[in-house]
């Protein structure tokens, strides 16, 4: 098992272990649940506050973040606020999609402007650690005395803690049950060859476009979300036993490129996905244009709120043709991180301490349709929308996998392979073996 591939799946199996009402807990002994007058909604110390705010002086924390738009309007707000109301510590909230987010951060980055509390994806935390724009929060949370083994999914860099897993996912295919209905298509596919006969269908008699690889160059996360899940479902990987890049001569990602011209060179595809974000996909997707997509749960809330009237699902990954081995899924998570320039280090890290604390760590992850970050907080799933426990049933019999959380530069390596594969859809390189070759050259540079 690859170094990257164990390290999501041992977090998986903690987040999974802390769902309540579904299953048996084994991973820890079952205390109660925390009291609301104690835990989490207990006012911080004078210790956890800074000597400025504790000397009356106002403090205010930039928050830049993906969060806010994904969780049911008002939840964010109301913990920054209750956060505020606990330490006099002020929370201004940045929201934009994922995406946006993400040029935000980077740009932040690049000049030492960034907000003082950043949300992090797991791909960026090699750059951003590199370029010392994040700091090292093993540090801090040394100095500080807080006990970090209840972090069930950080990110590290150089071998210390950077970002922290607030809440945590499993990526699932959805499926707009209209469109397969209008197609004649009967099954929600569970092969390469049924997705595909379902692909035709969808071309035949729909307007709707059957897949999508959000494929801009801008936020290149497509070769992580809708590319590498083909393989990763059937059990396969990008990566040799030691965790270094394995795509030259790799059958296995040839077939997926296979897989993928072939859609391409069908229609099956969206139009414009060299340009698309994956904001775009969802649009498309909550428009009623996209028969399926694979995407984070976090955007249940999202699409049920923007899109009310769309009937769809979520199912596993299609496998290739013969596998009959256990289904990978994707993880990912809504980390977070604190800015290099940030004047209140000490804050910001109460702050953190705060999201992860038992009573608002469960209600962040019960609101997000997520897992906790923390393995003390104890969510009641029991009110969660069944959508969402359908994909926590998928989660427990599948290998929660995602090969770029803490690879070098991880952000390149999918601009890299991105740009190989617009190449071969474009019909500028044809050998499949080719975009492999090119693209395990600059792999290789990287790590």
């Amino acid at each position: 098992m690859k170094k990257q591939t164990t390290a999501i799946i041992l977090t998986a199996a903690m987040g999974v272990s802390l769902l309540t009402g579904c299953g048996k807990q084994e991973a820890a002994p079952e205390t109660a649940a925390p009291d609301t007058e104690t835990a989490a909604e207990t006012p911080a110390s004078e210790e956890e506050v800074s000597e400025e705010t504790a000397s009356g002086e106002s403090v205010t924390l930039e928050f830049q973040q993906w969060w806010e738009p994904e969780l049911p309007d008002g939840v964010l707000a109301e913990i920054c606020q209750n956060f505020t109301d606990e330490t006099g510590i002020k929370i201004e909230l940045l929201s934009n999609p994922y995406a946006d987010t993400k040029t935000q951060i980077a740009a932040g980055a690049s000049t030492g402007t960034m907000a003082d509390v950043v949300g992090l994806d797991g791909a960026w935390v090699y750059d951003f650690g590199r370029q010392e724009a994040i700091l090292n929060l093993s540090e801090l949370m040394e100095a500080d005395g807080y006990d970090s083994s209840v972090i069930s999914n950080p990110t590290y860099y150089n071998g210390d803690i950077y970002s922290i897993g607030v809440v945590n996912y499993a990526n699932p295919m959805y499926v707009n049950l209209d469109i397969l209905e209008q197609a004649g298509v009967e099954e929600v596919p569970t092969t390469w060859s049924e997705f595909l006969d379902a692909c035709a269908k969808i071309a035949e008699n729909t307007d709707a476009a059957a897949y999508a690889i959000p494929l801009s160059t801008e936020a290149p996360n497509g070769i992580q979300n809708q590319f590498m899940t083909w393989l990763w479902g059937s059990g396969k990987s990008m990566l040799t036993e030691d965790g270094k890049p394995n795509l030259a001569g790799n059958e296995d990602l040839v077939s997926v490129l296979e897989l993928v011209k072939t859609m391409n060179d069908n229609g099956y595809l969206s139009p414009g996905i060299m340009a698309m974000k994956e904001q775009d996909m969802v649009n498309e997707f909550e428009n009623g244009r996209l028969a399926f997509m694979i995407d984070g749960i976090a955007h249940l809330t999202l699409i049920k709120t923007e899109a009310p009237d769309i009937n769809f699902t979520v199912m596993n990954y299609p496998v290739m043709d013969g596998y009959d081995g256990t289904i990978g899924l994707e993880a990912a998570s809504w980390g977070i991180g604190i800015a290099a320039n940030s004047e209140h280090p000490e804050e910001a890290l109460t702050f953190i301490k705060y999201l992860l604390s038992p009573e608002v760590g469960a209600k962040l992850a019960e609101q997000a349709n997520g897992f906790p970050g923390s393995t003390e907080a104890k969510p009641d799933y029991s009110a969660n929308d069944e959508t969402f426990v359908k994909v926590y049933e998928m989660s427990q019999n599948s290998t929660l996998v995602n090969e770029f959380m803490g690879a070098p530069v991880a952000e390149d390596l999918m601009r890299s392979f991105n740009e190989q594969l617009v190449l071969y859809l474009d019909g500028d390189i044809e050998n499949p073996e080719d975009v492999l070759t090119a693209a395990q050259e600059a792999w290789d540079a990287q790590y």
